[in-house]
């Protein structure tokens, strides 16, 4: 195979290309690389089996500029065409629609992003209170609406694990009398990109090596951090990522965003901006580190089992729907952040979440495929009161999401499966198609006709018809760039580091210097400690002292000023019911305190599950789990009942072979409570603490109970109102 490049030498596996990177964008023309070392590829032969003698790098992407499909040359990808720097994007775009629509149809049936899901079903009860800015029906005072709601992740495919560190999706699909309106939103309020020109590239990036096709469901990787590195303005999502947001304890305890700002309007005509928010009533919560990488490898469909189990249990997740409102100004803008810009968002102290209903779910799907797998969410799918802005990603999505769907579920019917189907009266006058299911009458499928009555007619005013706003747009030329504002790529970024608690931000911490960490190249890694430096100094000191790097110093100055608490996860009390608590029992237990225990748990609405040393029964307990199977992340909190001495499964054989003394505590449990120690859970030992002794932990640790069954009770379920127990340990930074 002929090689066109000079190709650097490989001692460690893993090196992602041919070349070493430039620390600076390249912007020489040149020809595409060589394929590396250890790659090869398929004979090259004609369909009808003749060999053409080409190498198979001579069967790839040729030539030194981007072209389209067709081979003309291009002089832009990153800003779709519109009408000027503030409007509309144009439909004649023509380089957007062949790069979106290509991207859309690249997998087949699996969905190119949000591919591993899990759905529910539900319903949504309005409170009235959107009356003055919004005329959707299902959002007047008692409107009790039907709702089917899928979680995802973004990067992993259907077979991957739930506690990736990932962007969670949240689609919510209201199925109203006026039609379906799909709210597809993330758990995150800002995205990587500006423009959805970029949305190929930023999950491309995302996505396992082409060549390897790993690493799977994960952004530590050269190809990732090498995209956002370049395109500074991914740093505000990837911030978020790299938070507890990115490792979500459960579907039911994430916060979702409408990301976009949208366009409502009222009975009057009268129209304001909103970003949409789902406030969980349970509480927004996460898991550690640790914690993710043990239940990916014990239960890698964790979430999943999680929403299940909580709605088969009665302990239906709810969310409130709130809108952050703000005055339809000409320049679109509120309080100095850009609101057509979906890297911004506004924080609540400067516009209050105002809410207007609560979504509840209380149905798990009969059939995974039928329902969750070929459910079809489209944010064209708008009823009245309710429309979109020129915000140039959401532009880009209401042209992506409905071209892939006739991929994806082979023919322009998808809206015809049942689980796609409107609950309103629909005469589209579309016809035929793969899987057409509706059996047309009529012989006039146009209009104006009369050999059908005329029917169907259009909506009159009182008719209460969907309408596209008349919104002024400013006189513009056609071109491809972003306004002046979309400029700032770090001052929110720093106001959400700002706002963190101190553990939060170890975390941050933590996560910035593994996942650079896994990237071969050091050029990559020094570049994004540049834009680290560009949002908080001490944070890229940190993680380049971690790499063993040297912190560049900024090029931008953070402005500073105040932060926001409504960022943060840490400092409330939440609802408790539908948590787990593992209570961990020996063969001489004594069921008394454990029915103490287990009666106060099941009355604030917890699960409590007993965890014994073998299955089946135990002095007339039920035992759910046993040592040889239990985790500690299943709980979220844990309490120890009595003596709990080896099982007779138990390798203690292990500890003789390590030179120490025979084990009192089956071992297991042991890693059961240290776990649960190191994961900021609360603890709490009945009678005989020897197991949190053997493990390191003390009840002057806090969050450490020790004590009778009656006493612990209460305390415990204090404690598990509060999530973790984060006092525990010092943190990095200083209060």
């Amino acid at each position: 195979m002929a090689k066109k490049n000079a190709q650097r030498s490989v001692s460690v596996p893993g090196v992602p290309s041919p070349e070493a990177p430039a620390y600076k964008e390249p912007t020489k023309p040149r020809e595409p690389l060589s394929p590396k070392q250890d790659q090869g590829g398929p004979e090259t032969r004609t369909p009808t089996g003749a060999a053409t003698g080409q190498p198979p790098e001579n069967v790839a992407q040729q030539g030194e500029f981007l072209t389209t499909a067709h081979g003309a040359r291009l002089t832009d990808t990153d800003h779709s065409l519109r009408v000027g720097s503030r409007g509309p994007t144009l439909l004649q775009d023509h380089h957007l629609r062949e790069k979106i629509s290509h991207f859309d149809h690249e997998r087949i049936p699996e969905r190119v992003v949000h591919a591993r899901g899990a759905g529910a079903h539900g319903v949504f009860e309005a409170n009235g209170a959107a009356a003055k800015i919004c005329q959707a029906a299902f959002l007047k005072s008692g409107a009790r609406t039907p709702v089917f709601v899928r979680f995802s992740t973004v990067l992993g495919s259907r077979g991957s694990a739930d506690l990736a560190r990932d962007t969670r999706g949240f689609a919510t699909r209201f199925y109203t009398d006026e039609g379906n309106y799909d709210l597809v939103g993330n758990n995150i309020p800002v995205f990587f990109i500006q423009d959805g020109i970029k949305f190929p590239d930023v999950i491309h990036a995302g996505k396992p090596h082409p060549d390897r096709e790993i690493p799977q469901a994960q952004s530590a990787h050269d190809t990732f951090w090498d995209f956002v590195s370049l395109h500074t303005e991914a740093q505000a999502h990837t911030m978020w990522n790299m938070s507890d947001r990115g490792i979500p304890r459960s579907y039911r305890t994430m916060e979702g965003f409408g990301v976009h700002t949208w366009r409502l309007v009222n009975a009057k005509g009268e129209t304001s901006l909103v970003k949409f928010h789902w406030k969980p009533r349970q509480g927004v919560h996460s898991v550690t580190w640790e914690e993710a990488l043990l239940t990916n490898g014990t239960d890698p469909d964790f979430h999943r089992r999680d929403l299940a189990d909580s709605i088969e249990a009665g302990a239906f997740p709810s969310w409130d729907l709130g809108v952050q409102v703000m005055p339809d100004s000409e320049d679109q803008t509120f309080e100095g952040i850009d609101l057509l810009d979906p890297t911004k968002f506004v924080p609540e102290e400067l516009a209050p979440v105002q809410v207007l209903g609560t979504m509840t779910l209380n149905a798990n799907t009969t059939n995974y495929f039928a329902e969750t797998e070929q459910v079809a969410f489209n944010p064209n799918n708008l009823v009245p009161g309710i429309d979109v802005t020129n915000d140039p990603l959401l532009q880009a999505r209401l042209f992506s999401y409905l071209d892939t769907q006739i991929t994806r579920l082979g023919g322009p019917n998808w809206n015809q499966l049942p689980i796609n189907r409107a609950h309103a009266p629909i005469n589209d006058m579309l016809r035929d198609g793969f899987h057409q299911d509706a059996v047309h009458g009529g012989v006039a499928p146009y209009r104006p006709n009369s050999l059908d009555g005329g029917n169907p007619s259009v909506a009159g005013k009182k008719d209460h018809p969907f309408i596209d706003v008349p919104a002024p747009v400013a006189p513009g030329v056609k071109e491809r760039v972003h306004p002046a504002s979309f400029d700032d790529h770090f001052s929110q970024v720093s106001l959400f580091y700002r706002s963190m608690t101190p553990i939060e931000q170890d975390h941050i911490t933590a996560a910035y210097t593994f996942e650079l960490s896994k990237c071969f190249d050091q050029t990559i890694r020094e570049r994004q400690l540049q834009s680290l430096a560009n949002i908080d100094p001490d944070l890229c000191k940190k993680v380049a002292d971690g790499l063993g790097l040297t912190p560049p110093k900024p090029t931008v100055t953070d402005p500073g000023g105040p932060v926001s608490a409504a960022l943060t996860q840490l400092g409330g009390s939440w609802p408790i019911d539908g948590r787990q608590l593992g209570i961990v029992v020996g063969a001489g237990v004594n069921p008394a305190d454990v029915a103490l225990v287990s009666e106060a748990a099941q009355a604030a609405g917890v699960v409590p599950l007993v965890v014994g040393p073998h299955g089946g029964n135990i002095g007339g307990l039920t035992v759910h789990r046993t040592y040889a199977n239990a985790s500690s992340t299943e709980f979220d909190a844990l309490v120890l009942v009595g003596d709990l001495p080896p099982a007779p499964d138990a390798m203690v054989s292990g500890d003789a072979k390590a030179g120490t003394p025979a084990a009192v505590v089956d071992p297991r449990v042991v890693k059961l409570a240290g776990e649960a120690w190191r994961h900021a859970k609360a603890i709490a030992a009945v009678g005989d603490s020897t197991a949190l002794t053997d493990a390191g932990i003390t009840d002057q640790n806090p969050g450490v109970l020790v004590g009778s069954a009656a006493e612990l009770a209460p305390q415990l379920l204090a404690l598990l109102a509060e999530h973790r127990c984060w006092d525990r340990f010092a943190t990095s930074v200083e209060v």
